[in-house]
């Protein structure tokens, strides 16, 4: 099984590489590495390039956002499975994509998510909160559940057949997505119970409580584009979630 890994990169000079040597470190001895970049105008492109014989394809262009550069990525793709690892996250060992297709492969699913944790900016090795997935069951974004997408991989077919992120959402294109692929759509979907990613505190969707509330009329506009009333639970439990991820523990 051939692993596609995208990163999508901004000025990302301060943290890719990070990123870029976490996936030229993993043992798996198929992974097609790409690169989209929108038109960065620091160093990340120079960092970026000290490695361009180990990445597949770099493609540095102006975008429409992180989601539009995410298709990109998506469309550029050749593997049979594909993750995305964005520039402030890492992997969390050599072994994690290894571990991925051994999960997706005995379980026969579409897809895979794992559990993640969100470490300190400037001192990785410090963990902030953990995000444990647990397993899927059918229903469960009507309570408030989602996987931490910088741990989702999903078959190429899987986004061949069920679209792309929407670029209508600025902030949660990626919850979006899962939920028209796993709730809407079923997808199988199988989970691989340890900490696969390591992502820098402070998201785009999560840095203040006023973004963080801002995002969740986001997730409800997700449910109404598919045609989805969600539960109650949905609109109160997942946003106290977020927040719970930077309260000190």
């Amino acid at each position: 099984m051939k692993v596609s890994i995208i990163t999508i990169t901004y000025n990302s000079a301060e943290t890719v590489e990070d990123t870029i040597q976490s996936v030229l470190a993993q043992d798996y001895p198929d992974i097609e590495y790409i690169i989209v970049d929108g038109a960065s105008k620091d160093d990340t492109l120079s960092i970026v390039n000290r490695y361009k014989d180990k990445i597949a394809t770099i493609q540095s262009e102006p975008d429409k956002g992180i989601y539009d550069a995410m298709n990109k990525g998506v469309h550029l793709a050749t593997g049979d499975l594909i993750g995305i690892l964005n520039s402030d996250d890492f992997y969390a060992d050599a072994h994690v994509i290894s571990d991925i297709v051994k999960t997706v492969q005995s379980a026969g699913a579409d897809g895979c998510y794992a559990d993640l944790v969100y470490v300190d900016r400037n001192e990785t090795s410090r963990v902030v909160r953990t995000w444990k997935s647990g397993e899927y069951r059918h229903g469960q974004f009507m309570r408030g559940w989602m996987p931490p997408h910088p741990t989702f991989f999903v078959k190429r077919t899987m986004y061949e057949a069920h679209g792309t992120y929407s670029l209508q959402l600025r902030s949660a294109a990626d919850y979006e997505l899962m939920l028209r692929f796993i709730h809407k759509h079923g997808i199988k979907v199988s989970y691989l119970p340890r900490v696969i990613t390591k992502m820098r505190a402070g998201g785009q969707s999560n840095v203040t409580i006023k973004n963080r509330w801002r995002a969740n009329r986001e997730d409800r506009l997700a449910w109404k584009m598919n045609g989805l009333q969600p539960g109650f639970l949905t609109l109160i439990r997942k946003p106290l979630s977020k927040l719970l991820q930077y309260l000190p523990r």
